[in-house]
C-alpha cells in the first residue's frame, strides 16, 4: 500500500475514534464486566485496526469488528495469564460465555449501551460526589484533567474519586443494566444530570483551543432521545429540548477563526430552525405533561430566545419571570448569575451588577470567571470604566477556554482605545 494510502487510513482510524470508541468501550465493559479490561481491550482494537484494515480495508461496520476484535483479544489476553492460574481460568471460560450469549444482540442493544453504562455509574450505591466524573471519564471519554477543571478541583483528587467509582462498581457486583421501572426514579436525576454535564462540554468546553466540541453534544443529545423513548417524564423531555434548543445556535455562537461571538450578537440566520421547532414543541409538551422542574424551565427561557426574531426583539421580562420560577425550583448562585443578567437586561446595567455584587458579597462563585466577565460587561455597558477593566482582568485571571480568553482580551482593547480616543 502506498504511503498516501496508509496515512488515509490512519486519518480514517482516528475519525472511527473519535466517533465510536466510547461506544465500542461500553459495549466491551457489557461483555467484559470490568473497565481496565475493556479499556485495555479497546485500545488492542484499534491498534489492530491500523495494521489490518491498511491490508483489507475499512469494513461496512467498523464498529462491530472492533468490539469482536477488542472481545477476543481480551479472552486471549486472559488466556494467556491463565495457564497457571484456576481463578483466571474460570474468568476466561466465563468471557467466552458471554461472548456467545452476546453475539446475536440487536443493534438497538449495542446502541443502549452508553445509556446501560451511564445507569451502572450512577447507581445509588456510588458516591453523588463520583458517579457524574466517573460517567465523564468512563462513558464520554473526557480526561481526568478536563473533568476536574469543570468541577474545581485538582486532577489529583478528580483521578482517586474515578478509581474509587470503578472499585465499587467492581467490589459490589453492580450489574451492567438499566434499570425497571420500579429502580428508575432513584437513577434518573443523575443520569440527567450526566448527560445534561456532557452537553455542556460539547457546547462550552471547559478548557482547551476549542470552544465546542460537536461530537460530546451530538452524544448527549442521542442519549436524551434513548431516555425519552424508555421513560414517560416531562423533565427528560424538558431536557432533550433544552439541548436541542442550546444546539439549535451552535453555528452562530463562533467566528470562522473559533471566536466567541454573544447570543445578542450572532446571526439568527444560522441558527437551525429544525432544532427550534422540535425543541419549542418538546418544550411546550413538558410544561403541559406534569410537574415543571428546572430543566424544563431553562428551556423554556432558551425557547424565548429562539422565539425573538432580533436581540432587541427579546422578551426580557418574560424571561426573568422564568428564572424567578428556576430560582424557587433549583436555588443556586448560578441561576442567581443567570436572573442578574437577565434583569440587567430588563431594567438596566446598574441593577444586574446589583445583583451580581449581592451573590460575591456571600463569597459564591469567587472562582469562577463567567461572574466576573459578565460584571464587567455590565460595567461596560453603564460607563463603569474602571471597574469594568479591573472585572475583565479579573475573569481573564480564571478563564481556562482559550476562545473566552481571547474574547475578554478583546473587550480590555477595546477599552483601552475609547479611553485612548477621549483622552
Amino acid at each position: 500500500m502506498s504511503e498516501s494510502s496508509t496515512e488515509s487510513i490512519r486519518q480514517q482510524v482516528d475519525e472511527i475514534y473519535q466517533r465510536e470508541s466510547r461506544r465500542v468501550f461500553a459495549t466491551l465493559v457489557r461483555l467484559l464486566g470490568d473497565f481496565d479490561l475493556a479499556e485495555e481491550a479497546l485500545h488492542e482494537a484499534f491498534a489492530a485496526a491500523v495494521a489490518q484494515w491498511q491490508e483489507t480495508g475499512i469494513p461496512d461496520q467498523p464498529r462491530a469488528w472492533l468490539v469482536s476484535t477488542g472481545r477476543f483479544k481480551a479472552i486471549d489476553s486472559i488466556r494467556r495469564h491463565a495457564r497457571f492460574n484456576e481463578a483466571q481460568q474460570e474468568v476466561a471460560e466465563r468471557l467466552e460465555r458471554v461472548a456467545e450469549q452476546n453475539a446475536d444482540r440487536s443493534d438497538q442493544d449495542v446502541e443502549d449501551d452508553r445509556l446501560r453504562l451511564i445507569f451502572t455509574c450512577c447507581h445509588p450505591a456510588i458516591a453523588p460526589q463520583v458517579q457524574v466524573p466517573l460517567t465523564l471519564r468512563e462513558v464520554c471519554g473526557l480526561t481526568t484533567e478536563e473533568i476536574a477543571s469543570a468541577f474545581l478541583t485538582s486532577p489529583s483528587t478528580m483521578a482517586q474519586r474515578i478509581v474509587r467509582g470503578k472499585a465499587k462498581i467492581r467490589d459490589a457486583g453492580i450489574p451492567y443494566v438499566i434499570p425497571n421501572r420500579e429502580e428508575l426514579p432513584e437513577r434518573l436525576d443523575a443520569v440527567l444530570t450526566v448527560v445534561y454535564l456532557v452537553f455542556n462540554e460539547g457546547y462550552s468546553a471547559s478548557s482547551g483551543d476549542s470552544l465546542t466540541r460537536r461530537d460530546l453534544s451530538e452524544e448527549a443529545i442521542r442519549l436524551g432521545r434513548l431516555l425519552v423513548e424508555l421513560l414517560d417524564d416531562a423533565e427528560v423531555t424538558g431536557l432533550l429540548a433544552l439541548m436541542l434548543l442550546h444546539e439549535s445556535r451552535r453555528e452562530a455562537r463562533t467566528t470562522v477563526d473559533g471566536d466567541l461571538i454573544l447570543l445578542e450578537d450572532q446571526d439568527r440566520n444560522l441558527w437551525d430552525q429544525e432544532k427550534i421547532r422540535e425543541g419549542t414543541a418538546l418544550v411546550q409538551q413538558a410544561i403541559t405533561s406534569g410537574e415543571v422542574g428546572s430543566y424544563t424551565l431553562q428551556a423554556a427561557i432558551s425557547a424565548v430566545h429562539a422565539g425573538a426574531q432580533s436581540a432587541a426583539e427579546t422578551d426580557w421580562a418574560r424571561i426573568v419571570d422564568w428564572y424567578d420560577l428556576l430560582l424557587q425550583a433549583n436555588p443556586s448562585p448560578i441561576v442567581e448569575l443567570n436572573r442578574a443578567v437577565a434583569v440587567a437586561m430588563h431594567q438596566g446595567p446598574d441593577a444586574g451588577v446589583e445583583l451580581i455584587d449581592a451573590i460575591l458579597s456571600r463569597g459564591e462563585l469567587s472562582e469562577y470567571h463567567l461572574v466576573y466577565a459578565a460584571r464587567a460587561d455590565l460595567c461596560r455597558r453603564s460607563g463603569r470604566t474602571a471597574e469594568a477593566r479591573a472585572a475583565y482582568e479579573q475573569a481573564l485571571s480564571l478563564v481556562n477556554q482559550a476562545s473566552e480568553r481571547r474574547y475578554l482580551e478583546k473587550r480590555l482593547r477595546e477599552l483601552d482605545e475609547q479611553r485612548t480616543s477621549h483622552e
